[in-house]
């Protein structure tokens, strides 16, 4: 909504300009009567619609051509202001006013006019009869008032319904030609609708219609006044009420009749209340409230935010199956702009033996949303109604910024929920492997290659009793280089192929370079345990690496069999996460690292010995 509203008086001489100017300032006829009355601006606290207004007067005797153009093109509205008395200055309506304030406007894009019959204390009946065809004609006529400077009727009303076109424009809601409401308002008001409709059956009930009532309007209607709504709907709509309800095509012509009653600001007020402005986009403000993350810090949905989304997945899950179906989903998301998640979200999350996005896996999604892109998140919720929903300011009501990951080694402690690991390893060690065993799909079945699969994967997991997020992101680098940033993380995963003799190489160089001397945890993970295993060409074995360097020993994994043992290696992955301080502590004085870390040795080597014995039988 416009901060301040300017309007302009235009018209011939002598018509009362000025003097309406002056008896709405003293609030009584002036005596005397300048040629021009200076700008006026009524402060906020005196207007209905509590915004500054200032009123400007033309006069062709004081003023030229083109200080009259400046000021069109700074007016808001334009007051054209008539004697009730004189055809003539009707007749310069539309000869002379209308087309010097909008000839070369495009539709649209027209400044509003209201129309202003001055000295109706002169004439016993009215002039709307030669002033209706004229608003017929023009499109961009908001209103017309019959007013008197000398006696003050209709001067308050006047300059209220100038500020009414500026505030509550009809132009981007309704074309008056056509007599509808105009595409770029059905899809707002079809957005409201779809929010508002929280059981998902296309209709709006009473119950859900006085949710919305007091969500716009601070108050529901008292319940003859919702049958009186549904009554009027019903006589002239043969689909807008249905099962006792208001449908979509109900809602859309309520508010038509609204715009039809010179009731703009009921539409108004309902666009305002769910984020638009007044070109029907919604605002910044709206989609992108304040959200300061301090260096160090992490984003995550919160229980509040948790409890929004699983409201939502059970008003589209129609078949009640737990899971979303690519239909369902497309459903959830209708009321964005644009569907927020892509075709790669059915590689990224748990799905169901038929694909379809598991519960588990939607909120793994909006987990990983809010961890990467938080204001790209906060755009999502607010598309789908977070704030109105919920009774909340807005959606930063759905994020906990964590703490500083400092304070938390500080504190040898975490209120983390998120967690993100980057997966490096030198290419074909099956990182992609790694990554789709964690939301429990396999490479090998699907057939695909690595390349068709996400780099990010998102799975819940089991800590300390403690259920998490963990984000694997596969890192794809060449074989010699690695950036810093690609480095940052949680938690390191170093994979190397225990069949392939130079691989183990990689993983060294890279833990060297990046993490020897970093807070970030590591721990290394052998892959391809089902094949012959090579020696590596390194000048120390994996597992002496590991104990110089004070890392658990390496954590076998084949894509082949998803055994206990390799879904330990996601669960040793969260665990290093969620207590980086015991990363590189000396294991002969930490005891709690001791029972952890070697008795995870004991089995990763036993686990190493049986396959390989196995595999050498078969």
């Amino acid at each position: 909504m416009k901060q301040d509203v300017r309007i302009l008086l235009l018209g011939e001489p002598k018509v009362g300009k000025t003097s309406l100017i002056m008896s709405l300032v003293g609030e009584e006829f002036p005596e005397q009567v300048p040629p021009r009355a200076e700008e006026i601006t009524i402060p906020a606290d005196v207007t209905p619609e509590k915004v500054p207004t200032h009123i400007v007067d033309y006069s062709e005797k004081e003023q030229s051509d083109e200080v009259l153009r400046d000021e069109i093109i700074k007016a808001n509205v334009v007051c054209v202001v008539y004697d009730v008395t004189n055809e003539d200055t009707i007749e310069k309506i539309k000869t002379k006013w209308i087309p010097l304030v909008n000839g070369d406007a495009e539709k649209g894009n027209k400044v509003p006019i209201i129309l202003v019959g001055n000295k109706s204390d002169l004439r016993s009946g009215s002039s709307m009869e030669t002033i209706l065809p004229i608003m017929n004609q023009f499109s961009e006529i908001e209103t017309c008032v019959e007013c008197s400077a000398k006696n003050l009727k209709n001067i308050s009303e006047l300059f209220y319904y100038a500020q009414k076109a500026v505030l509550h424009p009809t132009a981007p809601l309704y074309d008056p030609e056509d007599k509808q409401l105009k595409p770029a308002c059905v899809r707002a008001l079809s957005r409201i609708f779809y929010i508002s409709d929280q059981d998902n059956d296309r209709i709006l009930s009473d119950a859900e219609l006085n949710s919305f009532q007091k969500s716009c309007f601070g108050n529901p209607l008292a319940p003859q006044a919702l049958e009186d709504v549904k009554t009027v709907v019903w006589k002239n709509t043969s689909d807008g009420v249905q099962d006792n309800g208001l449908t979509l095509n109900g809602f859309l012509f309520l508010n038509t009749l609204f715009i039809q009653r010179g009731r703009h600001e009921t539409t108004w007020t309902i666009l305002r209340k769910f984020g638009y402005d007044d070109n029907l986009e919604l605002t910044d403000d709206y989609l992108y409230p304040e959200l300061r993350v301090p260096a160090g810090c992490s984003t995550e949905i919160n229980q509040l935010g948790h409890q929004f989304l699983q409201r939502l997945f059970d008003k589209y899950d129609e078949d009640k199956d737990s899971a979303l179906s690519p239909a369902e989903l497309k459903n959830l998301f209708c009321v964005c702009p644009y569907m927020p998640w892509g075709a790669d979200v059915f590689l990224t999350v748990p799905t169901t033996e038929q694909g379809y996005i598991s519960n588990q896996g939607y909120h793994c999604q909006w987990m990983l949303s809010a961890y990467l892109d938080v204001h790209r998140c906060l755009e999502h919720l607010g598309y789908l109604g977070y704030p109105i929903l919920t009774e909340q300011a807005s959606q930063t009501a759905a994020i906990t910024v964590t703490r500083d990951k400092v304070v938390d080694l500080e504190k040898r402690q975490t209120q983390r929920s998120v967690f993100l690991c980057k997966v490096i390893g030198p290419r074909g060690t099956g990182k992609s492997a790694f990554l789709q065993s964690f939301v429990g799909r396999s490479i090998v079945s699907k057939g695909n290659p690595s390349s068709a699969f996400s780099s990010f994967v998102v799975n819940r997991v089991q800590v300390s009793n403690q259920e998490k997020y963990l984000i694997l992101n596969e890192v794809d680098v060449e074989t010699e280089f690695l950036k810093a940033s690609d480095a940052s993380c949680d938690v390191a995963c170093l994979m190397y192929d225990s069949s392939d003799p130079h691989s183990f190489d990689y993983c060294a160089s890279i833990y060297k370079q990046h993490y020897m001397d970093s807070n970030i945890p590591c721990v290394l993970v052998a892959s391809k345990v089902d094949l012959p295993e090579a020696k590596q060409f390194h000048g120390m074995t994996p597992a002496e690496f590991c104990y110089k360097h004070r890392l658990p020993p390496p954590l076998p994994f084949s894509s082949l069999q998803l055994d206990s043992g390799g879904r330990n290696a996601y669960s040793r992955l969260a665990w290093a996460a969620m207590f980086p301080h015991l990363n590189g502590s000396d294991m002969s004085s930490t005891s709690f690292w001791l029972r952890v870390a070697l008795g995870s040795a004991v089995v990763a080597v036993l686990g190493f010995a049986v396959y390989r014995a196995v595999a050498r039988l078969k």
